[in-house]
């Protein structure tokens, strides 16, 4: 039986004085990469400080992604190398398996892998401090969902730890998802919907902008289904509480991430239109442009109704990026089914977008019947979709080429004198400064004038006064 008060885990552990060091490597989704760093914060508080790999750290924590078979059969070979690690001279190492994998797959973890002394659900991570207490005396696992929102157990993100992770950021609004897409496992490792309160999100948001983050991506796994408590006996959708964190001082850009067709509201796509700080991007799976494929996978819309969303949204915003989803090989996809997703690729037209093989995950709807579409026909249609999509994509940006785009510098670039950062397309840019200048351009948004286009990034020059400008307001 787990302790399962945070309390009880934070004194068991503070009674240890020697400095800790924690490594957590993430998979899969932003959620994922969220979830990680507000993991940190946690053990921070517990006198854990992150380091790089797994070699230097007292405890490694994978947080793990079930979406893909691939995604699951890495973790298991990641933990392979660490169980000879911990056999080879790191006895007091403790492994942890943290994320969908480990809510899907807690029992199954143990069987195949016993050195792995810790199992949390995406839903429990807050009790890490209780459960690493518990394993000092045996295995310790929690993939219950909690009746308590997590959120309200974690800390406040520290605004020096902000600070050091750059101007951008994830903002955590929902979590679940209430669809049953036949290929998903999401509702299974996630739960149901569950949107935080309007205030929470406004204090995190203001805490984040006074850290000097600038730009904060809102995710979930249904982002635009949020419906969250707004403080006066209502709900507030998705678009409502992107204008009140666009009211923020310091805060310059905003975008969301993932989206369902059928969540996306009038109000939205308004949004797009109305709100300066909301980015002309959006991200917005449609999986396939074969009807009869979509109702196999239960999306609960047609490629009509996705068509008409889209027009809608370049009507509210012409300049907007589109980006999406696709699953190629669905059991029972024909190749005239298949045709019918490239037919809606050409007419759409997309910027960016994410493509893979179908592959059965289990307790999913559609995992019940047969894999049917041979390995070799999914190859060849996942390759003809990419081929289309990255020639998109190249369009897309040779159509910014001596165009003048507001980029918010991230980070320095790969190479000495550069800095790199997004456009508000979320486009990587590169721009050459010199190596004396990338600490002045680092957090700032500036306007920068397209020069040349490499495999997946755009490179430029900041830009002068009086060039065309596109994609936002100059700071």
């Amino acid at each position: 039986m787990v302790d399962r008060s945070s309390k009880a885990g934070n004194a068991a552990l503070r009674g240890t004085a020697a400095p800790r060091r924690v490594h957590i490597k993430s998979y899969g989704c932003q959620m994922n990469v969220h979830d990680a760093e507000r993991m940190a914060d946690l053990l921070a508080g517990e006198g854990y400080a992150e380091v790089d790999a797994p070699d230097e750290a007292d405890l490694v924590i994978l947080n793990t992604c079930h979406i893909r078979e691939k995604a699951a059969e890495k973790v298991y070979s990641e933990l392979g190398r660490l169980s000879a690690m911990k056999r080879a001279g790191r006895p007091d190492m403790r492994i942890a398996v943290a994320g969908c994998v480990a809510q899907a797959e807690g029992a199954e973890i143990i069987r195949r892998q016993r050195d792995v002394d810790i199992v949390v659900g995406p839903q429990s991570y807050h009790r890490l401090p209780a459960l690493l207490a518990a394993s000092r005396a045996g295995k310790a696992i929690d993939t219950e969902f909690p009746e308590e929102d997590k959120f309200a157990h974690l800390p406040a993100p520290d605004r020096r730890r902000l600070a050091t992770r750059g101007p951008t950021a994830f903002l955590t609004v929902q979590e679940g998802c209430d669809k049953f897409c036949a290929f998903c496992v999401v509702p299974f490792t996630r739960g149901a919907e569950m949107s935080r309160p309007v205030a929470a999100l406004r204090d995190e948001a203001r805490a984040m902008a006074a850290a000097g983050i600038r730009e904060i991506t809102l995710i979930g796994q249904n982002v635009n289904a949020y419906h969250g408590d707004d403080g006066q006996g209502g709900a507030a959708g998705l678009a409502r509480l992107i204008a009140e964190l666009a009211e923020i001082d310091g805060l310059d850009r905003l975008r969301y991430a993932t989206s369902h067709p059928r969540d996306m509201d009038a109000a939205l796509i308004a949004a797009h239109r109305d709100n300066p700080k909301l980015m002309p991007y959006l991200h917005l799976p449609v999986q396939s442009g074969s009807d009869r494929i979509l109702k196999a996978m239960n999306r609960r819309h047609d490629r009509d109704f996705y068509r008409r969303i889209i027009d809608e949204t370049r009507a509210a915003r012409p300049d907007i990026a589109l980006s999406s989803d696709f699953i190629v090989g669905f059991p029972g996809e024909t190749e005239a089914d298949f045709e019918d997703t490239m037919a809606l690729v050409r007419e759409i037209g997309f910027a960016s977008a994410f493509s893979f093989k179908y592959s059965p995950r289990p307790g999913t709807k559609s995992a019940e019947g047969p894999d049917d579409v041979p390995e070799a026909e999914k190859s060849a249609r996942l390759a003809a979709l990419q081929a289309l999509l990255a020639q998109q994509q190249g369009a897309f940006n040779r159509a910014t080429l001596g165009r003048v785009v507001e980029v918010l510098f991230e980070k320095p670039g790969r190479h000495p004198g550069q800095v790199a950062g997004k456009s508000p397309y979320l486009q990587a840019v590169h721009v050459e400064v010199g190596p004396e200048a990338v600490p002045d351009h680092l957090g700032r948004i500036l306007p920068v004038e397209i020069t040349a286009l490499a495999s997946n990034s755009l490179h430029g020059r900041i830009a002068g006064p009086g060039l065309g400008r596109i994609g936002g307001k100059a700071a």
